[in-house]
C-alpha cells in the first residue's frame, strides 16, 4: 500500500518569524510587537498568492500563545500550542475563516459574538485569521465594525487578503482601524534559495537551471513554487532536472525564443508561419509560449542596457542573447514589449478561439517593424541601428550632411527667404541639365523624393512631410507648405531657410535655388491663390498641427524644438 506524504508547502510552512521568506518588514515589525507588548487589535496582511499572509497570521498567533516564547519575541515552534495552529488544527483560541464561504452579515454576527468571550486562560489570546477578506459584503463588515472601533481585551483579529482596494471600496472605515501589511512578491533569487535549503533537508539534487525555471514560473509565490517541485518529483523522484522541469510545466525553450529573433531580425517574413507551426509541432502550447516572450524581450533590453552578464538567463546562451540583441534598437525592442502586453489586454489572448491567429500576426507585425530612429543617431546624421548590412555589426555610413546653420551669401544672391530664393549650395558635382520651365512629374520627380527623406531642421520635420513641390526650373525649385507655423518659419527665419536648402543640395546632388509660398498661392504674389490645394493625410495632419500650435504657444514651441508629428 502506497503512503502518502505531506506536500513541501505543507511540511516547509515556516514556524518562526526569521523563517518568513523576503518578508523582513513584516516578521520584524510583528516580533518586536510581541516582545514589547505592543501587538495592535488589528491587522490587514496584502499581497499577492502565496508569499506568506496566513502564515505570518499563524506565526503571530503562535507567538503570543507560546509558553515558552523567546524573549526577543520568537515562538518555540514546537510545543504542543504552537504544534496545534500550525497545523490549522482546532483550536478554541485561534480560529481561522475563509470569508470566500462565510461572507454573508449572519458569519459576521457569528463572529463577532464569538469574539465577546474571553480566551481560554488568562495568559492566552484569542485569535481570528479571516482568509479572503474581500470577500466579505458590505453588510459583513458593517456588523463587524463596531467591534474593531471597541475591541474585548486580548482579542485580535487578522485579515489577508489578495484584493485590498476592494475592501477600500466596500468598507473604507475598516482600513483605519487596522494596522496595515503589504506581503512582497519573493524574488526568483529568494526562491531559488528557499527551494535549495529544502531540496537538501530532503536529500535530493537540484540543478540551478531547473530551481530558476521553477522560480519564474512561480512568480514572486513561494507556495506554488514548492507545489511545482512536488510535481516535478512526482515524475523524477531521484533529482530535479532542468530536462525534467521543462517537461513537467511545458517550458519553451530559450533556443527557440533566440530562432525567432533571428528570424525578426533578418526580415525573414515568410519564415513567420514555418516558425509558429514548429511551435505546434514541437508539442508547446500557445499560452506557455507568449508567456516566454515577454520574458525573453526583456532579456534582450537588459542584455542591450547592462550587457550580458548579469542576464537572468541560461549561462551559455548569455552570448547568444548578446549578439540577438544587437540586431534590433532599444525603441523597437520596446515596441515589441509593449505589444506583448496590449495582446492579452482584459484577457484577449486566453479567451481568443484562435489564439494560433493572433500570434502568427504579433510576429509579422514585428517581422514587418520599421526600424526606430534615435535622436542622437539623427543629430548626427548616423544610420538607424538596424539599417545594418547584413552578417555586419556596424551601421551602415549615412548620408553626408552639410552645416544646418547660415552659409555666406556672395553679393549677388537674392537677400533671403522673403524674396523666394536662395545661393546654390556649394558642391563638387556638376549641376543637371534640365529643360528651362519643365515641371516635374507630379510626386515622382527626384526632388520629391528628396524632399520626402529630407534631413530638415528641428522642428521643421512635420510641417515639410506636408509641403509639395509644384516646379522646377532649373536649379529652381518651387515648394508650397500649408498656411500656418510651419511656412512662417520657413520663410521668416532665414537660417532655417538656409538650413533646409542646404539639405535639399546635399540631398539631390547639384546647387539649388529654393523658392517657398502658401499653397494655392499666384506665383510671385505671395498670397492664397483661388485653386483649391490638393487634400492629402499630410496636408490634413499639417493643417491640424499648425492650428494646434496657434492656439497653444507651449505646443508650437515643443514641435518646433522637438520636431513633434501628429499621429493617426
Amino acid at each position: 500500500m502506497t503512503e502518502s506524504r505531506a506536500a513541501l508547502a505543507r511540511t516547509y510552512r515556516p514556524r518562526r518569524f526569521d523563517e518568513l521568506a523576503t518578508q523582513e518588514h513584516v516578521s520584524e515589525t510583528l516580533r518586536t510587537a510581541v516582545a514589547r507588548g505592543r501587538v495592535g487589535h488589528a491587522y490587514l496582511f496584502c499581497g499577492p498568492r502565496g508569499v506568506g499572509k496566513t502564515t505570518a497570521a499563524r506565526v503571530l498567533a503562535m507567538a503570543l500563545n507560546c509558553p515558552n516564547r523567546a524573549g526577543h519575541g520568537e515562538p518555540c515552534g514546537e510545543c504542543e500550542s504552537c504544534e496545534r495552529i500550525w497545523s490549522g488544527r482546532t483550536s478554541l483560541d485561534v480560529v481561522e475563516i475563509d470569508a470566500a464561504s462565510n461572507r454573508g452579515v449572519d458569519d459576521a454576527r457569528d463572529l463577532r459574538e464569538r469574539a465577546m468571550y474571553a480566551p481560554t486562560e488568562e495568559t492566552r489570546w484569542k485569535v481570528y485569521i479571516v482568509d479572503e477578506a474581500h470577500m466579505l459584503t458590505r453588510e459583513a463588515w458593517n456588523a463587524l465594525l463596531k467591534i474593531l472601533e471597541e475591541p474585548p481585551p486580548r482579542v485580535i483579529f487578522i485579515f489577508a487578503t489578495t484584493e485590498p482596494q476592494k475592501i477600500q471600496q466596500s468598507a473604507a472605515p475598516i482600513l483605519s482601524r487596522c494596522q496595515r501589511f503589504d506581503f512582497r512578491r519573493i524574488t526568483t533569487r529568494g526562491i531559488v534559495e528557499r527551494l535549495q535549503t529544502v531540496l537538501q533537508a530532503e536529500g535530493v539534487e537540484a540543478d540551478a537551471a531547473a530551481l530558476t525555471a521553477i522560480a519564474r514560473r512561480a512568480d514572486g509565490g513561494m507556495r506554488d513554487a514548492l507545489s511545482l517541485t512536488d510535481q516535478v518529483l512526482s515524475l523524477a523522484g531521484g533529482g530535479v532536472h532542468a530536462d525534467d522541469v521543462a517537461r513537467v510545466l511545458g517550458l519553451v525553450g530559450e533556443e527557440l525564443y533566440l530562432d525567432l529573433f533571428q528570424l525578426l531580425s533578418g526580415r525573414r517574413i515568410g519564415d513567420v508561419f514555418r516558425f509558429v507551426q514548429r511551435v505546434l509541432d514541437e508539442g508547446y502550447d500557445l499560452a506557455e509560449f507568449y508567456r516566454g516572450l515577454a520574458d525573453a524581450l526583456r532579456a534582450l533590453i537588459m542584455a542591450q542596457v547592462e550587457g550580458t552578464a548579469g542576464l537572468d538567463v541560461r549561462e551559455d546562451l548569455r552570448e547568444a542573447y548578446g549578439e540577438a540583441a544587437a540586431g534590433f534598437g532599444r525603441g523597437d525592442l520596446l515596441r515589441m514589449l509593449s505589444d506583448v502586453a496590449e495582446l492579452d489586454t482584459e484577457g484577449r489572448f486566453r479567451k481568443s478561439a484562435n489564439p494560433r491567429t493572433l500570434i502568427e500576426a504579433l510576429l509579422l507585425r514585428w517581422a514587418y517593424l520599421d526600424s526606430t530612429v534615435e535622436l542622437e543617431d539623427l543629430l548626427q546624421g548616423h544610420a538607424p541601428e538596424r539599417d545594418r548590412a547584413p552578417g555586419s555589426r556596424e551601421p551602415q555610413p549615412a548620408a553626408r550632411r552639410e552645416p544646418s546653420g547660415p552659409t555666406p551669401k556672395p553679393p549677388s544672391a537674392p537677400v533671403g527667404p522673403a524674396g523666394g530664393a536662395a545661393v546654390p549650395a556649394r558642391t563638387t558635382r556638376p549641376p543637371a541639365a534640365e529643360a528651362p520651365g519643365a515641371s516635374a512629374p507630379a510626386g515622382g520627380s527626384p526632388a520629391q523624393q528628396a524632399l520626402r527623406a529630407l534631413q530638415a531642421p528641428a522642428g521643421m520635420a512635420a510641417f515639410l512631410r506636408a509641403a509639395e513641390i509644384v516646379e522646377e526650373r532649373g536649379d529652381v525649385i518651387v515648394v508650397e507648405l500649408p498656411p500656418g507655423p510651419g511656412l512662417e518659419r520657413l520663410t521668416g527665419d532665414a537660417a532655417v531657410f538656409e538650413a533646409v536648402r542646404v539639405a535639399f543640395a546635399d540631398a539631390l546632388g547639384r546647387a539649388v535655388l529654393l523658392e517657398v509660398r502658401a499653397k494655392g498661392a499666384r506665383p510671385g504674389s505671395g498670397a492664397s491663390g483661388s485653386t483649391p490645394a490638393r487634400i492629402t493625410p499630410e496636408k490634413v495632419k499639417s493643417d491640424q498641427l499648425a492650428r494646434l500650435s496657434q492656439q497653444d504657444p507651449a505646443l508650437g514651441s515643443a514641435v518646433r524644438e522637438l520636431d513633434l508629428e501628429l499621429l493617426d
